[in-house]
């Protein structure tokens, strides 16, 4: 019974997660490209307010201790500062770079080559075994993703070569980001991980471009409004969600139904952004479902594999 309940919660988590991050792209870009707001400003402003608001939650639970503690040993303070820049910074960044130089569409592809990466990294590090249901379920994310997005057609996916970098790049931050929490997360709270992760990249980004400079008399109710979405709900909760995650479903798991993501960024801009949706792109969202549903019904797959998770990046 405790194990179904564990794997039930990191499904929801996960899948939550992955809908909240992706209708957040879809109100960056509309931000970006309606509200002209730049790029290096929002994510050093999501970021640091999210992670604030992640460290306040975890000081007002019983374990506020974990909050300070985890800078008192040298080995995971430093474990932390790389998640912070290189995995979650990494993250934000590369992908809204990626949005603000194309599109959301071509953004969320290529940041989902992130499953194929990690499979072929725990295959390298001989962490896990190429099963038949990994072939499946990482053929139907990808054709799913990729049917989703283009409605069958490689020509909508011209975007400037920038574009493809930093979505190539999202890809590789995202793999990084799932993998390297794993040994944080067996010592910490999710909210400390998360929120100092958020707080690093927030103040880091923040030195090269300072929050306080922007145009705030141009701002808008309805910039505002937006912002606020960014912030608490494709920012905070989908990142907290998404790690939160990995305590209960293997990595390479987490990474797949977070294909979830394009779904949700597609079905976003056809009911919000009024633009069309193809026969391909409901083929692709029957695959993504499909996988989805494989994954949450597998019987075989162990709610966390602690073996697996404990030598993962693991000195």
């Amino acid at each position: 019974m405790r194990k179904g309940h564990t794997r039930s919660k990191g499904l929801l988590l996960v899948i939550t997660g992955a809908i909240f991050w992706g209708v957040g792209g879809t109100v960056s870009q509309k931000l970006f490209q309606d509200h002209a707001i730049d790029v290096n400003w929002l994510v050093t402003v999501r970021l640091l307010i999210a992670g604030i608001l992640l460290l306040t939650i975890q000081f007002f639970r019983k374990d506020n201790y974990s909050i300070i503690s985890i800078w008192k040993n040298k080995h995971t303070a430093v474990q932390m500062i790389i998640f912070g820049l290189l995995g979650m910074l990494g993250v934000q960044y590369t992908y809204m770079a990626s949005i603000n130089y194309g599109n959301a569409a071509v953004a969320t592809l290529l940041q989902y080559l992130a499953p194929v990466m990690i499979i072929v990294y725990l295959l390298i590090r001989k962490q896990t075994t190429f099963e038949k249901q990994d072939a499946v379920t990482v053929s139907l994310a990808l054709l799913g993703t990729f049917l989703l997005l283009t409605n069958g057609t490689i020509s909508q996916l011209s975007v400037p070569g920038i574009s493809i970098f930093w979505g190539i790049l999202s890809g590789v931050a995202l793999a990084f980001y799932t993998l390297y929490a794993i040994p944080l997360l067996r010592e910490f709270d999710s909210l400390v991980v998360v929120g100092w992760a958020m707080v690093i990249g927030g103040i880091s980004l923040g030195l090269i471009h300072p929050p306080w400079q922007a145009e705030f008399t141009a701002f808008t109710a309805e910039i505002y409004m937006y912002l606020l979405f960014v912030v608490i709900f494709g920012t905070m909760l989908a990142f907290w969600f998404y790690i939160e995650s990995l305590q209960y479903l293997l990595p390479k798991e987490t990474s797949l139904i977070g294909n979830l993501e394009p779904l949700s960024a597609v079905l976003t801009m056809v009911l919000w952004l009024r633009e069309p949706f193809g026969f391909f792109q409901w083929v692709g969202m029957a695959c993504i479902i499909g996988m989805t549903l494989l994954l949450a019904f597998n019987k075989k797959s162990a709610p966390t594999d602690e073996r697996q998770n404990e030598s993962i990046l693991a000195e």
